[in-house]
C-alpha cells in the first residue's frame, strides 16, 4: 500500500516510498532465506484471493468499542490477575488507547497518557525519566524479559516496536523482589499481542505528519490448530529540526552566533520482528520470537565558509562529520506448562546484542566516507525459571531463579568486561474474609549473588483492604542496582572540538539500594475508577560524575594514564569525571487518578503528579536535574456507531509546571494539546479500513529560547502540524 500524502521532504538518502518495499528488501538482505519467504509471500496472496468467498466478520471491534476500567494485568504480583485485584498498584496503556491518541512511538505513549514520565531526545537516544529518576533506574521488560542496550545511559527506545503493542503496564516504585536490579523507580512492561483464532491477517498501518514524521508498518498473522506465525516490520522517521539557529557564544550570555544544531535530531529506524508459537496440548504453550532493529541519525553536516563571503564571516557551529548509528539483535524462546489452571511452570531464555558507532558522512583527515567506527557493543543473556503455584484457592506463590550475563565492549571507554549475577526470589500472596471485605497481604524476598558485589536481600510487603469497590494499599518494597560495567571500569578519553574529555570508573563503588513506602486508596466499578497514592523513594550510595580538579600531579598522571594527549589539549583540561558513591535521592510524590466511563460513548481520565525529587551531596540538598514538580494528562474521548461506520474523536492534553536544571536557567512549563479523529469502515466482510486526521499542538506551543548546549529543554515538538494516518487490515478464516 502506498504511503497516505508522502511528502516531497521524506525522500531523503534514507526514505523509501513503500512500506512493502521495506519489508521485502530486508529479508533479501538480512536473511539467506528471503527468496523462500517472498515466494511464500506471493502464494499465500494467491490463497487468500482464493479464499475470499470463505471469508467473514471477525473484528467486529474496529467500529464498536468499549472501554474496560478493570483489565487484566500481570506486572504487579508476577501472575495474572483483575487490575482491582492486585495489591500493588498498576498503570495500564492499551493499544486501544494508544491507537485513539494518534500514538505511533513509545515516548509518546509515555509522555501523553502518564505525567510521571518525561522524556529528552538526543543523538544519542532518549533521557527518559519516571517519577522523578532517571533512565538507569527504570527497568523496561517486553513479555516479562529485560530490554538491554543503551547509549550514555539514554535509551534507544527505537528498538520497540509499538505496531505489536499489546498493552504498556507501569509499576512505579522499588519491585526488585521480583526483578532484580536496576528496578528503583519503576518498571515499564511492554506486553505483546498475538491474535490466537483461526485465521489470516494482513494490516498495513501508515502515518505522516509535518517535519518529515512517517510511521509505517506491514504485519502478517497466521493462526491455525494451536500453530501461530507473527511477522511485522515496521519503519519510523523524521527530520532534523530548529526552533532557533542561534546559541550562546561559549563564556558570554549576550554575544551570540549562528548554529545549524538540531534542536531534534532526525533518524530512520526499521525493526523485523517474527515470533512462533505452538500449543499442542491445552497445558503446554511454547514461543520464540527475533527483533532485528536499525538506526541511523540524519544530523546536519559540518558547515563550511560559502565561497565570496565577506573576510571575518564565520561557519555556522553545530555541524557533525558523522551520522550515529545503532543496531539490535533479540532473540527469546519461552515454555509454560499448566497443570492446572492456578498451577504452571515456565521456562525462559533471552539473548540481546546491541551495539552503536559513528558512520562518516564527511571527509576528515582520518576517516573516509562511508568508514564506520564502533563505539560500544553490549551483550545480555538471561534465563530463567518459574513455578506459580495456587496452594489454596484463596492463595497463590511464586518461586523462582533466574541467570544473567552482561558483556560490555567499548573501544572509546577501553573496556572488555562480562558479569554474571545468580538470584532466587519467592513470593506468596494470601486472601482472607474479614466480615464484609477481605484482606489480601503479599509477602516476597530476593536473594541476589553478583559477581563483584557479592549477596544481596530485597524484601516487599503488601497489605490491601476491599470491601466493594473501594480498596486500600500499603507497600514496602526495597530496590537494588548494581553498577554498571561502564561505572565499574570506564578509562575514557576523547576530544570534543579540541576540549580533551576523560571518564574514570572505579571499582570500589558499592551497589545503589532503595526504600519505597506508598499509600493507595481508590474506589473502581465499570463505570468509574478513582485514586490517590502517596510514596515516598529513598536512595542511598547514588553513583555519580563527579567533576575533579586539575592541578599538576594529577595532570602528569592523566598524560600518562593518556599519552595519546597533546600539548595543546593538555592545556585545555581542567577537570577530569571519577564516577563515586556520593549521592542520596529522596523522592516524594502524590498521584490522582481519575476515568469514567460517562456514557456508552464518552470516556474521560485525567492523571496528576506532584514529584518533589531531590538529591544530597555531601551535606547539600539541590533538586533533582530535569525533574518536574507538577504535571498532568487529560484525555477526553468520543465513539459512537453507525452501523458500518464508526467515529472516534480524542482530545488529549500535557500540562506541567518548569523542569528544573540546577545551575542554569530552568525550561518553562507548558500545556500542549492534541486532537485526532479516526474513522472506521466494515463495508466489507473480509476487511476493514481505518484512515484517521488530527493535529498535533494545535495552539502551536514552541520553546524558542536559546541555549548554549540544546539540552536544556522540556517542550521539544516543533509546533502546530496535521497528522493523516490509515490502517488497512484484510483477515481470512
Amino acid at each position: 500500500m502506498r504511503s497516505l500524502l508522502l511528502p516531497q521532504s521524506l525522500k531523503s538518502k534514507y526514505s523509501m516510498n513503500f512500506p512493502m518495499y521495506y519489508y521485502i528488501s530486508f529479508w533479501k538482505k538480512v536473511l539467506p532465506g528471503g527468496s523462500i519467504f517472498l515466494l511464500f509471500l506471493f502464494l499465500g496472496s494467491i490463497g487468500v484471493q482464493a479464499q475470499i468467498h470463505k471469508m467473514e466478520r471477525i473484528d467486529s471491534s474496529s467500529v464498536s468499542r468499549s472501554y474496560n476500567l478493570n483489565p487484566v494485568v500481570v506486572t504487579g504480583s508476577g501472575h495474572h490477575q483483575r487490575l482491582k485485584s492486585t495489591a500493588t498498584p498498576v498503570r495500564v496503556l492499551s493499544s486501544q488507547e494508544i491507537s485513539e491518541q494518534g500514538i505511533t512511538t513509545f515516548d509518546g505513549a509515555l509522555t501523553r497518557m502518564m505525567p510521571q514520565a518525561s522524556m529528552s531526545p538526543n543523538s544519542m537516544g532518549t533521557f527518559l525519566r519516571l517519577n522523578g529518576l532517571g533512565n538507569k533506574y527504570i527497568l523496561i521488560l517486553i513479555n516479562g524479559q529485560k530490554l538491554s542496550g543503551d547509549i550514555s545511559n539514554n535509551v534507544d527506545l527505537n528498538r520497540i516496536n509499538m505496531s505489536r503493542v499489546k498493552r504498556i503496564e507501569v509499576l512505579d516504585g522499588a519491585a526488585s523482589s521480583l526483578y532484580g536490579s536496576d528496578a528503583i523507580a519503576g518498571v515499564i512492561n511492554i506486553i505483546t499481542d498475538q491474535p490466537t483464532q483461526d485465521m489470516v491477517s494482513i494490516t498495513s498501518d501508515s502515518k505522516v505528519s509535518g517535519h518529515g514524521v512517517l510511521t509505517e508498518s506491514v504485519s502478517l498473522d497466521i493462526y491455525k490448530d494451536g500453530f501461530g506465525s507473527y511477522t511485522s516490520f515496521s519503519h519510523d522517521q523524521a527530520d532534523s529540526y530548529q526552533n532557533n539557529d542561534l546559541e550562546y557564544v561559549k563564556g558570554s550570555d549576550t554575544e551570540t552566533q549562528r548554529t545549524i544544531a538540531p534542536y531534534f535530531t532526525g533518524y530512520r529506524s526499521n525493526i523485523f520482528g517474527q515470533k512462533f508459537t505452538y500449543a499442542p496440548t491445552q497445558h503446554l504453550a511454547l514461543n520464540a520470537g527475533l527483533d532485528y532493529s536499525c538506526k541511523i541519525t540524519d544530523r546536519p553536516e559540518t558547515a563550511t565558509v560559502p565561497e565570496g563571503s565577506p573576510s571575518g564571516t564565520k561557519a555556522p557551529t553545530g555541524g557533525t562529520d558523522y551520522e550515529m548509528r545503532y543496531k539490535g539483535l533479540r532473540w527469546n524462546v519461552v515454555g509454560i506448562y499448566k497443570f492446572t489452571s492456578r498451577n504452571s511452570l515456565q521456562a525462559d531464555f533471552t539473548v540481546d546484542r546491541f551495539r552503536y558507532g559513528k558512520e562518516y558522512d564527511v571527509a576528515t583527515n582520518d576517516y573516509a566516507v562511508g568508514d564506520y567506527i564502533q563505539s560500544k557493543k553490549q551483550r545480555m543473556m538471561e534465563g530463567g525459571l518459574k513455578t506459580i503455584l495456587g496452594l489454596t484457592s484463596n492463595s497463590t506463590t511464586i518461586v523462582g531463579a533466574d541467570w544473567r550475563k552482561d558483556y560490555l565492549t567499548a573501544t572509546s571507554g577501553n573496556i572488555d568486561q562480562n558479569v554474571y549475577t545468580l538470584a532466587a526470589y519467592a513470593q506468596h500472596e494470601a486472601k482472607v474474609r474479614v466480615g464484609q471485605g477481605s484482606v489480601s497481604a503479599t509477602v516476597g524476598l530476593r536473594l541476589t549473588h553478583h559477581e563483584t558485589f557479592n549477596n544481596h536481600l530485597t524484601p516487599k510487603a503488601t497489605l490491601m483492604y476491599s470491601l466493594g469497590p473501594v480498596n486500600v494499599r500499603a507497600t514496602y518494597s526495597a530496590g537494588f542496582r548494581a553498577p554498571g560495567l561502564d561505572e565499574l571500569y570506564y578509562h575514557y578519553y576523547s576530544v570534543n572540538r579540541g576540549k580533551p574529555q576523560i571518564s574514570f570508573g572505579n571499582q570500589d563503588l558499592k551497589p545503589e539500594k532503595s526504600h519505597y513506602f506508598s499509600l493507595n486508596a481508590e474506589y473502581r466499578t465499570q463505570q468509574i475508577a478513582v485514586s490517590v497514592t502517596g510514596y515516598l523513594n529513598r536512595i542511598n550510595d547514588m553513583v555519580v560524575k563527579q567533576n575533579i580538579d586539575v592541578d599538576a600531579t594529577s595532570l602528569a598522571m592523566l598524560r600518562s594514564e593518556f599519552p595519546e594527549m597533546t600539548d595543546a589539549e593538555a592545556s585545555k583540561l581542567a577537570t577530569y569525571a571519577l564516577y563515586q558513591n556520593s549521592d542520596k535521592g529522596d523522592v516524594n510524590g502524590v498521584q490522582l487518578n481519575l476515568s469514567a466511563n460517562v456514557t456508552k460513548d464518552l470516556n474521560i481520565s485525567a492523571n496528576y503528579v506532584y514529584t518533589y525529587a531531590r538529591t544530597m551531596s555531601g551535606d547539600e540538598w539541590t533538586t533533582l536535574e530535569r525533574s518536574i514538580r507538577h504535571a498532568a494528562t487529560i484525555v477526553v474521548n468520543y465513539h459512537h456507531a453507525w452501523r458500518n461506520y464508526g467515529l472516534n474523536v480524542n482530545l488529549n492534553g500535557r500540562l506541567q509546571s518548569k523542569t528544573y536544571y540546577p545551575d542554569y536557567e530552568d525550561a518553562p512549563g507548558y500545556g500542549i494539546w492534541n486532537l485526532n479523529t479516526t474513522h472506521s469502515f466494515n463495508c466489507l466482510k473480509w476487511a476493514s479500513f481505518k484512515p484517521s486526521i488530527g493535529i498535533d499542538n494545535i495552539f502551536n506551543k514552541v520553546d524558542r529560547r536559546i541555549d548554549s548546549t540544546n539540552r536544556r529543554y522540556a517542550l521539544y515538538s516543533p509546533g502546530r502540524m496535521l497528522v493523516v494516518g490509515v490502517v488497512f487490515k484484510l483477515f481470512v478464516k
